[in-house]
């Protein structure tokens, strides 16, 4: 028996059909569309397109950025424009043929990475999402915890720097602002505007404005220094929140999942290296490995095909 799992993103909505083992059998791939009526149709659609081709598929979990309470519920998803109020889980089970769950986006990924992934035999982990935003999962003795009310692990939106940036949800310096896939487009213009970037520039065309973190990808990519020095840069902005919530929460392991391990060591090498800085007694404690997600980009739709198997009845 399949289940079906959705994630959707700033960017991207990515589906996939997926077995009890978090084996991809079937996906689709399309950009987010604007406005939640738009989404969630394109949603349904899709859940539709899957389960003609898939029909053992028996339920389908979906996966939001924002805040998503145990009904399915998305008071708030900053970086969907709209997206405010929307009862996601109630209008997707009116629209499609097999049962419906919504939580979290980086809730699901943390599933699927604990499930079938990089986080598979640990009890302890923190599962950030790097992308348009930043987003949180938290598996706590083993379970993903949700938090009185399903909101727990907005852990994009702390501030970091009352002075800092604004922040798509309104807020000012929040960790989402200074360190995320947006926040490095806006740190590589700034560069890009100094003319300390040249081949990042050249890559968009020579539009500053048009720079994104696409483009130093790209660049690091080719060895060019400049763009390695903007990921050095931003790293040590995740490290800043990364080291705040070791302090806190001490996990076994630290799983980046999002966009933005689409970098590789170009990003992850300069985070390790700047962790510690920011870690209470580096020195004298156990740190958690910082680790690619397994399942990739895929971490969030296998998660949420996972989380689909909930409803089904017990073999």
């Amino acid at each position: 028996m399949l289940t079906a799992g959705v994630d959707i993103g700033g960017t991207k909505l990515l589906a996939v059909a997926a077995t009890e083992k978090g084996e991809i059998v079937a996906q689709r791939r399309q950009p987010t569309a604007a406005g939640p009526g738009a989404i969630l149709g394109a949603i349904a659609a899709v859940v539709t397109d899957l389960v003609a081709a898939e029909p053992a598929i028996a339920a389908v979990g979906v996966g939001l950025p924002g805040l998503v309470d145990l009904d399915g519920f998305v008071h708030y998803a900053p970086n969907l424009p709209g997206f405010v109020g929307v009862a996601a889980r109630e209008l997707l089970a009116a629209s499609c043929s097999v049962p419906v769950i919504v939580d979290n986006d980086a809730n699901v990924a943390a599933l699927g990475e604990v499930l079938h992934g990089a986080g598979r035999g640990r009890r302890e982990v923190l599962v950030v999402t790097l992308g348009t935003g930043i987003g949180g999962g938290l598996v706590i003795n083993g379970e993903v915890h949700r938090g009185g009310h399903g909101l727990a692990a907005e852990i994009g939106h702390f501030t970091v720097d009352p002075d800092g940036p604004p922040c798509a949800c309104g807020g000012r310096g929040h960790w989402e602002a200074m360190a995320s896939g947006s926040a490095l487009g806006r740190r590589a213009r700034e560069w890009a505007g100094r003319g300390e970037a040249p081949d990042v520039l050249a890559r968009a065309g020579g539009n500053v404005a048009a720079v994104t973190g696409h483009e130093v990808g790209e660049a690091a990519a080719a060895g060019d220094a400049d763009a390695l020095a903007i990921l050095t840069e931003h790293a040590r902005a995740v490290a800043l929140g990364l080291g705040g919530l070791v302090n806190i929460l001490d996990p076994e392991l630290i799983v980046i999942s999002g966009g933005l391990i689409d970098l590789g060591e170009a990003l992850l090498g300069p985070l390790r290296s700047a962790l510690p800085e920011y870690v209470e007694a580096a020195e004298r404690r156990p740190m958690p490995p910082v680790v690619a997600a397994a399942l990739g980009e895929h971490a969030g739709a296998v998660g949420a095909a996972a989380l689909a198997r909930t409803l089904l009845p017990p073999p």
